[in-house]
């Protein structure tokens, strides 16, 4: 049996403890600061109130305050925490994990420097431990396609463990995996995470389709914009691939779960989705920021404007063509400077006439 202790008691990695729990490993669920009404469900009836569901007999939920508790003699760590918070849970992690331990989260994102220069999060959290504990712990992360409450009601689900360690991922994939959340390893740690937020970036045009058709009055209609829905989903695809030209990943990542799988399930529903559906009907993004979605968050959008304006500073030195990332570019132009959507279709797939 392992023991697993999990920072962040979110529906993500909550829902993680459903497979463990089927495959015989002990559970501690620990909350943030931000999770104490959750951690008050699990200790009073078992229940998940963001899943509804009830969490497998044995999970042990824990207040932040108990966390050292929690993680004594942790086998494997799970960082739950979400993009916003990875700081801060690198602190966190700085005093809760030992030598020997694994860690693999489940936290999407790019953080960017003053020059745009992009980083991975799964190397924001390296960074804030303390350098004689760096080396002796190994981080990993789990991408693609995995809505969370199809993992715990043990829905099929087809995900990627991701490292720089082959046998340390072996060994999480043995310990997750079951016969209904299915596992594959990757060694390309830089573009299968560089997909699972850049693709969060390009689900909030997963709207747009649906917006325009509410605005122009017709959800009733026969003909239902998949054409465009389908060539938005074509050009976030070719962006992928360029961001793997630009940051260093492999040419065939974007292909498979981590990119085009994950991109996806994310275009399907979701809070990103609904806020590009409000833009897609005419309103700013602004107003949607504001005042429809307000206090509602929204890490496709927190994406876009991290990854957006790192875009800006690189083409600005040069590094890359201005011609580069129009849909990109475009969704920052929205979400940023409050334009009305306005697709720049010449510019897709290498400029039409040219492609």
């Amino acid at each position: 049996m392992t023991t697993v202790s999990v920072l962040g008691a979110g529906i993500m990695a909550s829902a993680l403890a459903f497979p463990l729990h089927d495959n015989g490993h002990e559970i501690r669920l620990v909350g943030t600061h931000l999770d104490r009404e959750v951690i008050d469900s699990i200790k009073s009836s078992g229940v998940h109130p963001g899943l509804d569901l009830k969490l497998p007999d044995g999970v042990k939920g824990y207040y932040l305050e108990e966390a050292e508790e929690a993680f004594a003699g942790t086998d494997i760590a799970i960082s739950g925490v979400n993009s916003f918070g990875v700081h801060w849970a690198g602190e966190q992690f700085s005093r809760l994990l030992k030598p020997g331990m694994k860690l693999i989260a489940v936290t999407k994102g790019l953080e960017a420097d003053d020059s745009g220069n992009l980083r991975i999060l799964p190397d924001v959290l390296a960074a804030a431990l303390p350098d004689e504990l760096r080396d002796k712990v190994s981080i990993s992360a789990i991408v693609g396609p995995a809505i969370a409450g199809e993992v715990a009601v043990r829905h099929e689900t087809c995900v990627v463990f991701t490292g720089l360690d082959q046998s340390v991922l072996d060994e999480l994939a043995r310990t997750f995996r079951t016969d209904y959340y299915h596992i594959w390893t990757s060694t390309d740690f830089i573009g299968s995470e560089v997909c699972a937020a850049t693709k969060n970036c390009y689900a909030f045009g997963g709207g747009f389709a649906d917006g325009l058709l509410d605005k122009e009055g017709k959800q009733d209609d026969r003909y239902v914009r998949y054409n465009y829905a389908a060539a938005l989903f074509g050009q976030a695809t070719r962006e992928l691939g360029r961001w793997m030209e630009l940051l260093g990943g492999d040419p065939a990542t974007p292909w498979g779960l981590p990119g085009v799988g994950d991109m996806f399930v994310t275009t399907m529903g979701g809070r990103n989705v609904k806020a590009g559906r409000l833009v897609g009907a005419g309103v700013p993004f602004s107003e949607v920021r504001d005042n429809r979605m307000r206090g509602v968050t929204l890490e496709g959008v927190a994406a876009i404007r991290v990854i957006g304006g790192a875009l800006e500073k690189l083409t600005g030195r040069g590094e890359v063509a201005q011609e580069d990332f129009p849909l990109l570019r475009h969704l920052y132009d929205i979400i940023e400077r409050d334009e009305p959507l306005d697709m720049p279709w010449g510019m897709f797939f290498g400029g039409e006439g040219r492609g």
